[in-house]
């Protein structure tokens, strides 16, 4: 288990349950203050209520809301030093059956949520000269067998837009992309008893590491919360960055 200790404001969208409720937990545990952002108040109340962080009701897809989140964010607890672009749903059915604007939403949810967050979030960063990003992605990014076009397709982009912005920030504010794993969740539910599931805690844990400080050679990386001994990579970052090693690419 992780025993870093941390400081600061961390934001965590789609914290009202499952991972960003976990993820939110682990940070408040760690010493962070934490603003919870989901749609549901009753959720984001609950988990906010319980680490003595802040509430904060909106939709992901909303640029009017995710600004707000900021904005209120700051105004009660101080500047966002990290954020974690959690928040993310899956779209079920049959690709030529889904109605078009279910199909959509989750690109917007998982897709345009994660950017309009980074966005808002980005320039007080640069302002401040600190911040770090962690976004929740998927093993659906790049694994076979995946059979709902709208969450592969979705997470395939977040994990080449993390990657890209990490790029783009590199130096400046530091950007993960992460798989938590396939975590028994709401989300999940459906899916039966015999799959490999991922122990809850790996995500929340290998997050609080991301947030300290000591993984920033790796940003740009794809990490694993299961798979991947974080504390490895940490110590081999440099054959990782010079390999290209955790990264999702293309072979042929």
């Amino acid at each position: 288990m992780s025993s870093d200790t941390l400081e600061g404001v961390a934001l965590v969208t789609g914290g009202g349950r499952g991972i960003g409720a976990g993820i939110a937990r682990e940070l408040a545990n760690a010493g962070m203050q934490v603003a919870v952002t989901a749609r549901t108040a009753s959720q984001v109340e609950e988990v906010a209520g319980e680490i003595g962080g802040l509430a904060l009701v909106g939709d992901v897809t909303s640029e009017k809301d995710v600004e707000r989140w900021i904005t209120e964010a700051q105004a009660e607890l101080g500047p966002v030093d990290l954020l974690v672009a959690n928040a993310g749903v899956a779209r079920e059915g049959s690709t030529w059956e889904l109605p078009v604007a279910d199909w959509w939403h989750g690109l917007e949810v998982n897709v345009l949520g994660v950017h309009l967050t980074c966005r808002a979030a980005i320039p007080g960063m640069l302002e401040r000269g600190r911040g770090r990003i962690v976004i929740t992605g998927s093993g659906a990014a790049y694994l076979p067998g995946q059979t709902t076009t709208a969450y592969a397709t979705s997470k395939a982009a977040v994990s080449r837009y993390g990657e890209t912005l990490a790029a783009e920030l590199e130096g400046r504010i530091p950007v993960f992309v992460f798989s938590p794993g396939l975590v028994r969740t709401e989300m999940t539910s459906r899916f039966g008893d015999d799959l490999p599931w991922t122990a809850p805690e790996l995500a929340p844990r290998l997050v609080r590491v991301l947030a300290s400080g000591r993984a920033d050679a790796l940003a740009g990386r794809y990490i694993h919360a299961e798979h991947d001994d974080i504390e490895d990579l940490i110590a081999r970052a440099d054959e990782v960055v010079e390999n290209d090693l955790n990264a999702i690419r293309l072979r042929r």
